[in-house]
């Protein structure tokens, strides 16, 4: 049995995770798959019910889960005090989860640019720029005096090689062909070692064919061949920027699911958007990236527990999503569809099977 966490998150999350998880439940039933479900409490609401956004009860729960389903965050609108805290880098630093992977995917009809699009970029979580991930203690951002700002950008060679070899066993599983991403021209230190500890790593993987290249090519190329690309990894920043480029190119954001993963026992599904408050409470909202994203979760706990019902729920929810993504009446309007959050999970409801 596994034990999988639900946090719904704020705004849209109060929609596309209920969702996710009544078409995993679904899956799970076909395939005889034993899921003890445990909703907790996160973001806004928590701050109402429990006085923080990331309540010490919440984080003591998923210390006893498998993974969890969470929400986007609204954390920007968050009030100014101490306990209205984003809980994303958080939970990242907390559970090691030091690679986010980023699938891209085009499907017929929806809006795509590029047709046969079908990459996955593994993005490292835990340091780099963002400054609340690459300090123990305080932040890497700072203000000595009114004129300047400083931010600091954290790169270790641990991390470095951590999130590379995640990417090089996932280029061995898809078509063996990886892509490292830097700008070791300007950032010779810092991209520098990021490099040497993904080079380090090419004779493990022999079968696995490494290329570079450098990050303002790579936004361009994201745009006119797409198609070359298989499994990319970079830093923080560079990821955070080109997966929100490579969602673009698929129909937006909206098709851009997410899943945390790192070295220990738990995964996290966390769809790449945030939690769009102006189309809350409306059904519109477009499911797909948080239904793949839970998706996601359970092949990866399936494989790495051989729980095979748990593999074949996955491949079941990924057959009906690709069956609901084709139906225009169904899907949502911002993938050119008629049809809104409810008609969208109903249609993959009605395509599951074994």
């Amino acid at each position: 049995m596994m034990k999988i966490g639900i946090l719904h998150g704020d705004d849209i999350g109060h929609e596309i995770v209920p969702a996710a998880v009544v078409i995993a439940k679904a899956a799970a039933g076909l395939h005889d798959v034993t899921i003890d479900w445990r909703p907790l409490s996160i973001g806004a609401t928590a701050l109402q019910t429990h006085g923080h956004t990331l309540p010490p009860e919440t984080m003591e729960a998923l210390k006893t889960l498998d993974g969890w389903i969470l929400g986007p965050i609204g954390h920007r609108a968050y009030p100014k005090q101490p306990n209205a805290v984003n809980p994303h880098p958080i939970l990242r630093k907390q559970f090691n989860l030091f690679a986010n992977v980023r699938p891209t995917q085009s499907y017929p009809g929806i809006g795509c640019l590029h047709d046969n699009v079908d990459l996955v970029i593994v993005r490292e979580n835990n340091e780099g720029f963002q400054p609340d991930r690459n300090m123990l203690l305080g932040n890497a951002e700072f203000r000595p005096n009114d004129e300047v700002t400083l931010s600091m950008r954290v790169i270790t060679r641990t991390g470095s090689s951590r999130v590379a070899r995640a990417a090089f066993e996932l280029a061995r599983q898809r078509r063996k062909h990886l892509t490292y991403v830097h700008k070791d021209t300007v950032f010779k230190l810092g991209c520098g070692m990021f490099v040497e500890e993904c080079r380090k790593l090419a004779p493990e993987f022999p079968d696995v064919l490494l290329d570079d290249v450098i990050v303002d090519t790579m936004a361009m190329r994201l745009v006119r061949d797409p198609q070359s690309f298989d499994v990319i990894v970079t830093t923080n920043m560079f990821g955070d920027i080109l997966s929100d480029e490579a969602a673009g190119l698929v129909g937006g954001l909206g098709m851009a699911p997410g899943l945390c993963i790192g070295d220990g026992d738990v995964a996290m599904a966390q769809a790449t958007h945030g939690s769009a408050p102006d189309i809350a409470g409306k059904g519109i909202a477009n499911p797909y990236a948080m239904i793949e994203s839970t998706r996601m979760m359970f092949e990866w706990l399936g494989h790495s527990r051989a729980n095979a019902g748990a593999v074949r729920m996955a491949q079941a929810m990924s057959r009906a999503t690709t069956a609901a993504l084709a139906d225009e009446q169904a899907r949502t309007g911002d993938i050119r569809g008629k049809g809104n959050t409810a008609t969208f999970t109903q249609a993959i409801l009605r395509n599951l099977s074994k």
